[in-house]
Parts: C-alpha cells; sequence; structure tokens
C-alpha cells in the first residue's frame, strides 16, 4: 500500500504546485476534484481514473440495505465517490478517494462511512485503499487512510509523516 500512497503523494504534491489559480480563488469542491483527478490519473498509469464514478463493470454501485451508510430506499444506496483508480472493465478497485474543502462544515462522517463501505472486503466493489482529504488552499489539514472497513491507523500515521516530510500537510 506505501507505493500506491507514495504515487498519491506524488499527485499531490503536482496539484498543490500547478493548480494555484483555482485554490487561490477557493474554487469549488467538483473543480478541485478533477483537477487533483487529472494529476492522480499522471501517477497511475495503466489504471482508469474516475470521478464520481458509481459502476462496476455493467452494474450501479449501490450500498445494501444495513451498511454504516443509511438509506432509505428499498434497494441500496447509490453512491459516487469523488475519485476512483480502479479498472473499468475488469473489474478491479484499487483506490477510493474522498476530498473534502477545510471549510466545509458539514460533518465529516459521511465521508468516513462511506471509505469503510468502499472498503469493506464483504461487498462486491471492495477498493484496496480508501483516503480522505481535507484540502486548504496551501496545504492538506487532515488525511485518513482506510482498509477493510476500517480506519487503518499505523497507514494515517505513515501518509502523515510522509504528508509533513513533503511540506503538504502542517505538522
Amino acid at each position: 500500500m506505501h507505493s500506491e500512497l507514495n504515487r498519491l503523494i506524488s499527485a499531490l504534491q503536482e496539484f498543490y504546485a500547478r493548480e494555484r489559480f483555482i485554490l487561490d480563488r477557493d474554487a469549488g469542491e467538483r473543480t478541485l476534484t478533477h483537477r487533483l483527478a487529472v494529476h492522480v490519473e499522471r501517477n497511475f498509469l495503466g489504471w482508469d481514473v474516475d470521478c464520481d464514478y458509481n459502476r462496476l463493470g455493467e452494474r450501479r454501485m449501490i450500498l445494501p440495505r444495513g451498511t454504516i451508510v443509511s438509506t432509505d430506499d428499498t434497494l441500496g444506496k447509490s453512491i459516487y465517490p469523488d475519485i476512483v483508480v480502479h479498472r473499468r472493465a475488469v473489474p478491479e478497485n484499487l483506490l477510493a478517494i474522498e476530498l473534502r474543502k477545510a471549510a466545509n462544515h458539514q460533518p465529516v462522517e459521511h465521508d468516513r462511512h462511506k471509505l469503510m463501505a468502499l472498503t469493506d472486503p464483504h461487498l462486491w466493489f471492495a477498493y484496496w485503499i480508501g483516503v480522505l482529504l481535507v484540502l486548504d488552499r496551501t496545504g492538506l489539514r487532515g488525511a485518513e487512510v482506510y482498509a477493510g472497513a476500517r480506519l487503518d491507523r499505523p497507514l494515517t500515521a505513515w501518509l502523515a509523516t510522509r504528508l509533513v516530510h513533503m511540506g503538504l500537510l502542517a505538522s
């Protein structure tokens, strides 16, 4: 997982170096998500990178009722991860990224629950890794790593150390 997270760090370095215009103007979360996805794609050659992707092959990605992300409909809840690194046709799911702006005052719990569900090995669309990124204009304000339907504290600490070392996260 370190290799994949190092590629994500490289994408974040490129993002903060090249996207000053939209960062300085406080662009919307969808704009930031798209631009980060462009840099993620450059660092994950051979993989498909998509925003708001809700498919697994030909099927829609739906969380079954009773999962940790609540739903009121009878079939389940469609979910749209902000950025995914995957193979569309196989399907093979590597990395799901949830991005939020530091100024977002909505509870972060929904993003955390979504990443727990997306990395749940008991669901047919499990991603190997999930990452929550909290973006600010000058750098990250937080990063969490999810694997196996839970917050992976050792990987989160490893990622935080690397991000601090690279100047992307305040210590």
